[in-house]
């Protein structure tokens, strides 16, 4: 593990607050997911593929593929259940990473550079440990790997749930009770250190997203069943056997970056230093005053980084080429 290394600022495309990218409906395993596309701005650019946390979608990577486009060319999933995708069979960290998988193949993109928040960074992480054929380099932002002081987060009021059977039906009411724009201001004060830096473009956005979600029937049934596997996949990480993701962080073999915001407040802020001491070929940067999604908050300072990684990668990429 070694610090990460910043781009600077000024070779950077300037400031702006882009529109969520475009998005389309596409057929995988039979049901419909969304995709959202950040086209690149420069020849030669690499794929991308960006992946949400819990209860986030496509759209939480607006800002940060925006600025990274005229080095990748993005693609932002939205996972089954969530976003504007249509619900899936199961909710277990390997059935994301299997989608995941099946997506990087069926387009043909592979081996891509693969964004994972939270949830997302959990499945990037299985994604990576299990198909090294199929990512260039790993970023990681407050990645869900496993930790068991749930007093740590905030989503620790919601573990008796899992307890009662269909338990989403309580998170289905709750959220009938609870009007858009205040839901969509708590989800915001749980997620970002500094609300400060969230314009008012990506507040509306914030809105929105969260009246899909009321809109979707599925969607409580989805946030529940998917934090049941998270928390399972928790609990298997410190039990003899396969399927551990720790043991599988320790199989990553791709250049790898991990960004933890030092106020984050739903998972561990220990876990990113963990996460960045486990991988082999890992860079880690922990933001002060950075709450748990930095792409959002501070898209730029972790722009800075992905592309000290990128710049990282080629040169050693270019080293080798020579000594063959």
């Amino acid at each position: 593990m070694r610090r990460a290394t910043l781009w600077p600022d000024h070779l950077l495309p300037d400031d702006r607050v882009p529109p969520p990218w475009p998005g389309r409906k596409v057929r995988l395993d039979g049901r419909v997911t969304y995709v959202r596309d950040t086209p690149a701005t420069a020849v030669g650019a690499e794929p991308a593929l960006y992946v949400h946390g819990l209860g986030g979608s496509s759209q939480n990577w607006t800002d940060l593929a925006g600025l990274l486009a005229d080095r990748l060319d993005g693609q932002a999933i939205d996972l089954p259940g969530f976003g504007r995708s249509e619900p899936g069979p199961s909710y277990t960290i390997p059935a994301f990473a299997d989608l995941v998988v099946r997506w990087i193949e069926q387009t043909g993109r592979g081996p891509v550079h693969l964004f994972g928040n939270s949830l997302g960074g959990a499945v990037a992480v299985q994604v990576a440990g299990l198909r090294p054929d199929l990512v260039r380099t790993l970023t990681l932002i407050s990645p869900a790997l496993p930790f068991l002081d749930f007093r740590r987060s905030l989503q620790g009021r919601m573990l008796p749930v899992l307890a009662i059977p269909r338990g989403e039906r309580l998170v289905a009411r709750h959220l009938t009770q609870l009007a858009p724009e205040v839901m969509a201001q708590q989800v915001l004060e749980a997620c970002v250190a500094d609300l400060s830096r969230i314009c008012d473009q990506r507040r509306a956005e914030a809105l929105e997203e969260i009246r899909v979600r009321y809109e979707a029937e599925h969607y409580a049934a989805a946030y529940v069943r998917t934090f049941r596997g998270l928390v399972s996949s928790f609990l298997r990480a410190y039990l003899p056997g396969p399927g551990s993701l720790w043991r599988l962080a320790e199989a990553v073999r791709a250049p790898t970056l991990v960004v933890g915001g030092l106020q984050d407040r739903l998972v561990d802020v220990r876990v990113a230093p963990q996460t960045a001491r486990v991988i082999p070929d890992s860079r880690l940067m922990m933001l002060q005053g950075v709450g748990h999604v930095a792409q959002l908050e501070v898209p730029r300072l972790v722009a800075r980084a992905v592309v000290g990684l990128l710049a990282e990668t080629e040169d050693a990429a270019g080293r080798s080429d020579l000594a063959g």
